[in-house]
């Protein structure tokens, strides 16, 4: 196994993002729609935070079961802004740390991606799943 190989190689670059001024039903609908689970919420070109879509599932209150599931998450989505939902403290990487660094710190922490910036530039994104798709690729 390769052991000095940077994120840069395995991170999604084409990054999904939120504006702080975006509604939650705009961002359940870019976590189905990509079929991602992380979104880096911007102010600008600054990072500010991250909604996971377990964040999302946690302040509502139906889960798909009934029929006006989609009217009473609208409903609960409208009371809360991404702001309040998402994590604040982001913890950031830079594209040269190595997949063991990001992999450390991910099975350190309670969340599961990592954004990747430049700086205050965001350039990418790795989550558990990038790391798990590049641990499988090692065996083949």
């Amino acid at each position: 196994m390769k052991h000095k190989v940077p994120v840069s190689a395995i991170m999604t670059k084409n990054v999904i993002k939120l504006k702080i001024s975006d509604n939650l039903t705009k961002a359940e609908e870019l976590f189905k729609k990509n079929k991602i689970r992380h979104i880096p919420v911007m102010n600008g070109n600054i990072i500010i935070g991250m909604l996971s879509y377990t964040d999302l599932l946690r302040i509502s209150f139906v889960d798909a079961v009934d029929d006006d599931a989609e009217i009473v998450d609208t409903t609960v989505y409208n009371m809360f802004t991404v702001e309040q939902v998402m994590a604040k403290k982001v913890v950031t990487i830079s594209p040269e740390t190595t997949i063991k660094e990001a992999a450390e710190i991910l099975s350190h922490n309670e969340f599961h991606a990592l954004p990747v910036c430049e700086g205050n530039l965001l350039v990418g994104i790795i989550t558990t799943t990038d790391l798990i798709r590049y641990l499988i690729d090692q065996y083949k």
